[in-house]
């Protein structure tokens, strides 16, 4: 099964977000740090996509630390630098770890030849137009054409401090163009997110994610003292779910067509319905699947049990009539509207345009929401197949 989202090919339609599976392998081969413990129990390559941690041009330790060489007896120490940038709240995740990688220099060198075998959504992130092109020049001159799914341009994070906004433009019109694999813009829903997606088709992006994380701030009633270091962190995890629910809809209810990569809140199968309801594309797993609270992880083979067989039931998933419908017509629009031609986002894949899996859509296309029949879909058990290679 593949699917080709305005020329993104995916291995199926569940995605894993940002930063959660760090470069998509450990930094070394008995510890998973910057890894989700809960990884090792899942084989990756069978996600639609993996997306990376997000990736600067020069390396960031941002409101944590770089350090990969901690001894036993420094352990303590790190926890507290790690709660500074991470912590469990209020039915989510509170973080702000500002930015924190390698660099996309060492990303390259050390990590994209051991994940050949993953299909790789690379994020980046910079802070002008020019960090911006520096950064999909390198991905091009790097990463051969088919080598990853698609380049995300994170341009809405709240943990770096800067106001994206006032780039935002300047970076889709420079560094779009340049880019000889797919771009997916990442949208916040603390901004317009609608004017930015709007932004986001006349620049020739092949895909929106949505959403990024929420600013988000808590406090130590006793001192008043904030939890992270940077003050304001974002919020996600399942505190969100009706967030991004609410910003998927709001983007098909002011007609954009852009396929939407939908992620906040998502654990369950149900989740990921919800979220085709209102009009994603495609789904991905964040902070809601893979943090724990520490002595959880010690579950880490029943919660991979969990993953791996919600990856099967999305395999299966045969949508019913409405959604597959609007999958067929905005694949359709994309195919009319040459999205992603003419110099980047999109070109470098042919195929399908494909929208319904499996079987194809099913009857006419329908035009707005879909909110009437609710018919229950139904899995099909024959279409299980294996994924396409990367």
């Amino acid at each position: 099964m593949s699917i080709d989202l305005n020329g993104i090919r995916l291995r199926n339609r569940l995605l894993t977000s940002a930063s959660l599976l760090g470069y998509g392998a450990p930094a070394g081969r008995l510890i998973l740090y910057g890894l989700s413990p809960i990884a090792q129990w899942v084989p990756l390559e069978r996600f639609g996509a993996i997306t990376t941690r997000t990736l600067t041009v020069e390396p960031r330790e941002g409101h944590f630390s770089l350090r990969e060489d901690w001894k036993l007896h420094e352990f303590p120490a790190m926890l507290r630098l790690y709660a500074g940038a991470l912590r469990r709240v209020d039915a989510g995740w509170l973080n702000a770890f500002g930015w924190s990688n390698i660099g996309i220099d060492r990303y390259f060198e050390e990590y994209f030849p051991r994940t050949h075998h993953l299909n790789r959504i690379v994020s980046v992130g910079g802070f002008s137009a020019e960090e911006f092109v520096r950064l999909v020049e390198t991905v091009n001159e790097r990463a051969p054409v088919g080598s990853i799914a698609a380049v995300e341009f994170n341009v809405s994070c709240h943990n770096v401090n800067f106001p994206f906004e006032t780039i935002l433009e300047a970076v889709l019109a420079a560094a779009v163009p340049l880019s000889r694999h797919p771009v997916i813009l990442k949208l916040s829903p603390d901004e317009d997110y609608v004017a930015q997606a709007r932004l986001a088709e006349r620049y020739g992006v092949a895909a929106l994610t949505a959403i990024n994380a929420v600013k988000a701030l808590r406090l130590d009633p006793a001192t008043g003292r904030p939890f992270m270091r940077n003050r304001f962190g974002s919020l996600s995890g399942r505190a969100i779910k009706p967030i991004g629910l609410r910003v998927v809809a709001e983007l098909r209810d002011a007609g954009i067509r852009l396929p939407i990569i939908a992620t906040g809140g998502i654990r369950s199968f149900d989740d990921c319905r919800e979220y085709f309801w209102a009009g994603a594309d495609a789904v991905s797993l964040g902070s809601a699947v893979w943090l724990q609270p520490m002595p959880l992880y010690l579950f880490g083979p029943w919660f991979g049990w969990r993953i791996r067989r919600l990856i099967d039931r999305i395999e299966r998933y045969r949508p019913p009539a409405a959604i597959a419908e609007a999958w067929a017509t905005r694949a359709a629009s994309w195919t009319a509207a040459g999205a992603g031609a003419g110099g980047s986002s999109g070109a470098a894949v042919g195929g399908s345009s494909g929208a319904a899996v499996g079987g194809g859509s099913e009857g006419a296309a329908v035009g707005g929401g879909s909110e009437g029949a609710a018919a229950e879909p139904t899995e099909s058990p024959s279409v299980a197949g294996a994924p396409i290679a990367g």
